[in-house]
């Protein structure tokens, strides 16, 4: 992956190992692609006999040809059918979006059955682009409402079990209608498409200067993402692509989407280069640098956290934190708790946090799902209920056969491929502890040195309760907590 390649650079500067890297989907530009292309940029001219091939879908050529010193450009036409977009701009109350996209979306899943109709074609499938999950199931519902004839409605989004995200790839008789979020942009590729409609948004991680904090709100899409969703119908046939927003709404958007250096907290990117000799953040050849504010603001992090000091040098603590392949925050609670005897637990609460959620909910059986996860249920803190399932597993997997335990998991609601991870992040993380002679408690830690722990890495995160339900933060930011945690009862 491209996070072993920016590794492997610490220990081979002139990555001798390689003749030739391929870098694709360029276009995504994360921190890593973007952290990789800089370095490339000043190696090339150090090792000329290395090749660098950078490939994309959607992807602002001249930008990198240039960034590359007018490196040459090859393109290559991909098989693809005609799409045809048509506009069909919302109607109605601009502040009930929902409703707007619910009716949109039954118009025109309309004009296709006519279209079809009257070019005497089977019904084809369809996938629609929402924001996000909430979004999914409540126009789900509707189309279940709306008892459509021989229709499949299925949902696809990463916080899905694998079994229900497989079945957009089997078989199926009629028409099959897929309800995603971005997810089926890029990452996925949902066989069998015809016809797409786009919502014209998606939930896009943004650091927000004024809170300090990364937040994911709903925004338009980029041309470059709303092409590429167009492109999901005209895989197989011709397709139609229906927008629900207006052509000049279209050409008025950005032509990229941000990359991720210029709306993501950078004290992770300043402590790595830091530490690797990749040099001051401000002076590397970015391929867009990003805001002073958001170096300031990562540089104020790291001194929050105890890793550099007040004239910007890596402290011993900063050095230690950056061996651990952590966001900084998670990597000063795993430091501080094996200070204060916690690591055992924090090992296992941080590398929760790394994976997503193993509890799993499917919407016809809520119920079921809430009782079975009760009993792991602390109402006094979420990080002592991750403990409770984990210290489940582990007892159920000394008792149990393999596929005795994969059965306990599905009976449980408890993914069996995330609790797998969970365990396979934890050894991973426990063996680099090891190295950096961070020591594992063998008592099992008080309640106290857990949260103590874990408030070292989240000081700037401290509210005080105001009233019932409500929350004062720092920088006097009024809070909520998450509907769906068990504290918030």
């Amino acid at each position: 992956t491209d996070g072993i390649l920016l590794a492997e650079i610490r220990h081979d500067r002139f990555l001798k190992r390689y003749d030739t890297l391929i870098i694709d989907e360029a276009h995504e530009r994360s921190l890593n692609i973007d952290f990789l292309l800089g370095y490339l940029r000043q190696l090339l001219p150090k090792r000329p006999d290395l090749k660098v091939i950078i490939t994309s879908a959607t992807i602002e050529v001249e930008r990198f040809s240039e960034f590359f010193h007018q490196a040459p450009v090859i393109e290559v036409s991909g098989r693809t059918y005609p799409v045809d977009v048509v506009y069909r701009p919302l109607t109605g109350d601009e502040d009930d979006r929902d409703q707007g996209w619910n009716d949109g979306v039954l118009s025109a899943l309309d004009e296709i059955e006519q279209h079809e109709r009257r070019e005497k074609q089977p019904p084809g499938d369809i996938l629609v682009f929402l924001p996000g999950e909430r979004e999914i199931r409540m126009l789900s519902k509707t189309l279940r409402h709306a008892e459509l004839r021989h229709t499949e409605v299925l949902p696809l989004y990463s916080r899905l079990s694998n079994q229900e995200q497989n079945r957009v790839f089997q078989g199926h008789k009629g028409r099959r209608i897929v309800l995603s979020t971005n997810v089926a942009e890029t990452s996925l590729t949902v066989p069998g498409i015809r016809y797409v409609i786009d919502t014209g948004v998606a939930r896009i991680s943004r650091y927000s200067v004024r809170s300090k904090i990364q937040r994911l709100p709903i925004e338009p899409i980029s041309q470059a993402s709303a092409n590429q969703r167009a492109g999901r119908c005209g895989r197989v046939a011709p397709g139609i692509c229906f927008r629900l927003y207006d052509e000049t709404d279209f050409l008025n958007r950005p032509e990229y989407t941000d990359p991720e250096i210029l709306r993501t907290n950078l004290a992770s990117v300043i402590l790595q280069m830091a530490t690797t000799g990749l040099g001051d953040i401000r002076q590397f050849p970015f391929l867009e640098a990003p805001d002073h504010r958001q170096i300031n603001d990562g540089y104020k992090l790291l001194e929050e956290l105890g890793a550099v000091d007040a004239k910007r040098r890596v402290s011993q603590l900063g050095r230690t934190m950056a061996k651990l392949p952590l966001d900084p925050r998670l990597a000063r609670m795993l430091v501080t708790a094996a200070e204060l005897g916690s690591l055992s637990e924090l090992l296992i609460v941080i590398a929760g946090l790394s994976i997503q959620d193993p509890r799993e909910r499917p919407q016809d059986k809520q119920q079921a799902a809430d009782q079975a996860h009760a009993p792991f249920n602390d109402k006094e803190s979420d990080f002592i209920t991750l403990l409770n399932i984990w210290n489940w597993f582990e007892e159920q997997r000394q008792e149990l056969s393999q596929n005795q335990l994969k059965k306990t998991c599905q009976k449980t609601f408890l993914s069996w491929m995330r609790m797998r991870e969970w365990r396979d992040i934890h050894r991973q993380l426990a063996l680099i502890c090891r190295e950096q002679k961070l020591t594992v408690n063998r008592e099992a830690a008080s309640y106290d040195t857990v949260h103590k722990a874990i408030l070292a890495g989240l000081l700037g995160q401290v509210a005080n309760k105001v009233e019932k339900r409500e929350y004062l933060a720092t920088r006097n930011r009024k809070v909520l907590i998450f509907p769906g945690s068990k504290v918030a009862k």
